[in-house]
């Protein structure tokens, strides 16, 4: 017991020498870090060597002593505030080393006079601006020791007189000035700390909540080619079972053959809904909502009508001869006008909208525009994700989607959809198989 408590003080020591060494013992460059626009980067090194120039001269004129040597510490304290821009803690060092040199071996009162205060005092404010406060509070205390020394600890006075009169000698002066220097300087690294790391924390928030909206929107999606998908596997399964029966002593190898339809259909089925089904477990939709059928370009008068009653003039356009698509093209097609209509809705209040679907051979076009808002839309409560669900959709059916600001200050969103008629569609799957 008694030697683990007589170590206990000798590992506290070993310690407190190791950070120091740690922390105070280094010649690594750490240069100043940039804060100001690029044509006023150059302006806080102006102001450092001008304030290092005028404190050696005052300082130079202080000292009484041999020829040239005041004149050498001066010199000494007014690089070391210099090399405080690129070498702080060498820097400080230099600086401590010559405030104590040059008190004991000039016979001059410390402290020499305030340019040596405020040289000495740049130098800690500009250390505690690059290192971590541990550091700086090392430092501090290393720094107030070296003016004790000067001073032969001559700290009786502070008994005497109190703390409020003994902070206006000479020591209790320096003191102060050191203290507060360093502690704004901790201050303005704390902040400026603070700051990157908000920056950085608000880049991976953004990056983060991005891949979060596009995992959502692709599950969405996932879900709704689920409904599709299932609908008409579950119609193969079923015709398939029912074909037979529609003909005349149908022969074995067409009933082996739907058979065979029919069993491969209910496979692929049971495996989509254990691969997609899972997605459902997350959808906070109603029941009847989720059984409900998808919505497709048939619905879009009844999607402009809804639109219309929140307020918006909507006009509708179709050029070309309409048809029946893919499921999954009617499908993107509606989500896409209904997300324009909505954006427009929210970030453009009072224009009026246009929507203009045409029809070719082989695509389908879809353009959403919309004027410029007649008064500021309301703040928006966060990150949307209507954009990066177009886009989603648009890549996943291999499309081209376009939108951006238009001259007049309005809006537009133009896709183009791979939309082969149904009979293409299915030779190009008949060719591929």
């Amino acid at each position: 017991m008694s030697m683990g408590g007589a170590g206990r003080p000798v590992t506290t020591v070993l310690t407190v020498l190791r950070d120091l060494r740690e922390d105070l013992w280094t010649a690594a460059a750490n240069p100043l870090p940039r804060a100001w626009p690029r044509w006023l980067a150059r302006l806080p090194h102006l102001l450092v060597v001008v304030s290092a120039a005028v404190t050696f001269d005052l300082t130079a004129r202080y000292f009484h002593g041999p020829v040239g040597f005041g004149s050498i510490i001066a010199g000494i304290q007014a690089a070391a505030l210099v090399l405080a821009m690129f070498r702080p803690v060498p820097a400080w060092w230099a600086g401590t080393t010559a405030m104590v040199v040059g008190t004991l071996v000039m016979g001059a009162p410390f402290p020499w006079g305030y340019s040596a205060i405020v040289a000495q005092a740049g130098v800690l404010f500009l250390l505690a601006l690059r290192v971590r406060p541990r550091a700086v509070v090392e430092a501090l205390v290393i720094t107030v020791l070296a003016g004790l020394v000067c001073t032969g600890f001559d700290l009786h006075r502070l008994g005497q007189v109190g703390l409020l009169q003994w902070i206006g000698t000479g020591l209790g002066r320096a003191i102060l000035i050191f203290a507060v220097a360093a502690g704004f300087g901790a201050m303005v690294r704390a902040r400026r700390v603070a700051r990157s790391q908000l920056l950085a924390q608000e880049e991976v928030t953004a990056e983060e909540r991005s891949r979060r909206t596009a995992l959502e929107e692709r599950g969405r999606i996932a879900r709704e080619l689920h409904d599709v998908v299932a609908h008409h596997l579950s119609v193969i399964s079923i015709q398939a079972q029912v074909a037979p029966h529609l003909v005349d002593d149908p022969p074995e190898e067409l009933k082996e053959n739907l058979a065979g339809i029919r069993q491969n259909a209910r496979e692929a089925l049971t495996e989509l809904r254990r691969v997609l089904g899972v997605l459902r477990l997350e959808d906070t939709r109603s029941e009847e909502a989720r059984h409900a059928p998808q919505p497709t370009l048939d619905r879009l008068d009844e999607l402009v009508g809804n639109v219309r009653a929140a307020g918006v003039t909507v006009t509708t356009e179709t050029t070309g001869e309409p048809r029946p698509l893919a499921p999954g093209v009617e499908l993107s097609a509606f989500r896409l006008v209904q997300e324009a209509l909505s954006n427009a809705i929210r970030h453009a209040p009072g224009a009026t909208a246009r929507v203009l679907i045409g029809y070719d051979p082989t695509s389908l076009t879809i353009r959403i525009s919309n004027t410029a808002p007649a008064r500021p839309a309301a703040p928006s409560p966060g990150a949307g994700h209507g954009l990066l669900g177009m886009r989603e959709r648009v890549a996943m059916l291999g499309g081209i989607l376009a939108s951006g600001p238009t001259p007049d200050g309005g809006y537009d969103v133009i896709a183009t959809l791979p939309a082969p008629t149904l009979r293409q569609s299915a030779d190009h799957a008949e060719d591929t198989v």
